[in-house]
């Protein structure tokens, strides 16, 4: 390990590098075991580099974000876990053309404020939606009938394969329900995002995204951690209706529990490991098949080993 750890840190001052890191300290269910290494760069050269040199390598790695849409088994992950946050984390507003363009580090809530400052509109219902745009883009996360895919125009992405930085049209990256191209083609680096938003009144705006954090708030669990909605609304129904239709509020397995607040949640209600995690989505599973025969698939990553 501390190869690549002197290798890195010689080449690379603005990188921050640790090994055996516990990841349950990096994402938002709070489980999970350590990362061979934990790597942080904060410029968009280092990115690169560090990328370049785990390639060389051949050691395996996983891009992290704000960590709230993956759960890391209990095993760890056996590589690198390079997290992109502070670094990536500027928000430039051209009001004039209603362009945003956002670092993929940036958390996707404060680009919302920044822009409903600016008088630009169409954030608003993802205006609560924890992580960052990086990972919002790779998942096409949305909420309240919107998503990414209504906002953004471009991206601007690193391609590992080609060696070289590109800029990416909202249709090239194939979003669809939870879906992307970057799911299915892991070669992508995203570095920095496009939104193309329309002029609207501050205060609207802001009505706007006090209503939507007020909904969230009165019927999420967000008092307590969660990988945010676990599951993908299948075709023709709401994955949080089957799930308590078929009396499963409040079931546990160790520390992980299906939320009484909304069962398309489970949450750690302390002292969870990610084998209650996802033990727990199992059983779900299985019920609301064998209940009303759909199958329920985890919105979710779950990466790393058992023990």
């Amino acid at each position: 390990m501390n190869n690549l750890s002197s290798a890195i840190r010689s080449l690379y001052r603005d990188v921050i590098i640790k090994e055996d890191e516990p990841l349950s300290g990096h994402t938002s269910m709070k489980v999970g075991g350590k990362a061979d290494y934990y790597i942080r760069p904060r410029s968009e050269p280092s990115l690169i580099g560090v990328i370049g040199v785990l390639r060389e390598l051949r050691i395996p790695y996983y891009l992290l974000g704000g960590g709230t849409n993956v759960v890391v088994r209990d095993g760890g992950f056996r590589g690198a876990v390079v997290a992109i946050g502070k670094g990536f984390d500027s928000v430039d507003i051209d009001e004039g053309r209603g362009i945003v363009t956002a670092g993929a580090g940036a958390a996707l809530s404060a680009v919302a404020k920044k822009a409903a400052k600016a008088g630009l509109s169409g954030l608003e219902p993802l205006s609560g939606i924890p992580g960052t745009v990086g990972g919002a883009l790779y998942m096409n996360a949305g909420s309240y009938g919107s998503d990414m895919s209504r906002v953004v125009t471009q991206a601007k992405v690193y391609d590992t394969e080609a060696d070289r930085l590109k800029t990416m049209s909202m249709y090239e990256m194939r979003l669809g329900y939870r879906s992307s191209l970057f799911q299915s083609v892991g070669s992508y680096v995203i570095i920095s995002v496009a939104f193309r938003l329309k002029k609207r009144d501050t205060a609207t705006i802001g009505s706007a995204m006090r209503l939507y954090s007020r909904q969230r708030r009165s019927l999420q669990p967000m008092d307590m951690p969660s990988a945010g909605s676990f599951f993908k609304r299948p075709a023709g129904a709401y994955a949080g209706e089957l799930i308590e239709s078929a009396g499963l509020k409040g079931l546990g397995v160790g520390g992980a529990q299906v939320s009484e607040k909304h069962a398309g949640f489970i949450v750690n209600t302390g002292g969870a490991t990610a084998s209650d995690v996802i033990g727990l989505m199992a059983k779900v599973q299985e019920a609301v098949r064998a209940g009303s025969g759909y199958g329920l698939v985890p919105e979710p990553r779950i990466i790393g080993e058992d023990i």
